[in-house]
């Protein structure tokens, strides 16, 4: 009977040690994918930083061109060009056309 319950101890110890040597590597492995979770995550906030300053200089030069073109649509501007081209400005020639 005493060698019985050696034997069941023993057996329970084993399995104890297998069991927290699982763990431990598990919890290992999960560190592990965690670190470089977040080492990815840090790499793509830069690569979103640099797009978003990207984006924000495409904005302000598609606003300066925006006004550039205001500019040279102009009816004064386009009335120096018609002039500097031997051309003049005949109101009775604009035809207003109405989408009804």
């Amino acid at each position: 009977m005493k060698k019985n319950k050696k034997k069941n101890i023993m057996k329970m110890q084993r399995t104890q040690r297998r069991y927290i040597a699982f763990g431990t590597c598990l919890l290992l492995c999960l560190w592990v994918v965690s670190f470089f979770a977040k080492i990815s995550l840090s790499s793509i906030n830069v690569e979103v930083e640099k797009l978003g300053k990207e984006v924000t200089k495409q904005e302000k030069t598609n606003q300066s061109l925006s006004m550039k073109i205001n500019e040279l649509a102009s009816l004064e501007n386009i009335q120096a060009v018609a002039n500097n081209e031997g051309l003049a400005y005949n109101n009775g020639n604009i035809v207003i056309i109405n989408n009804q």
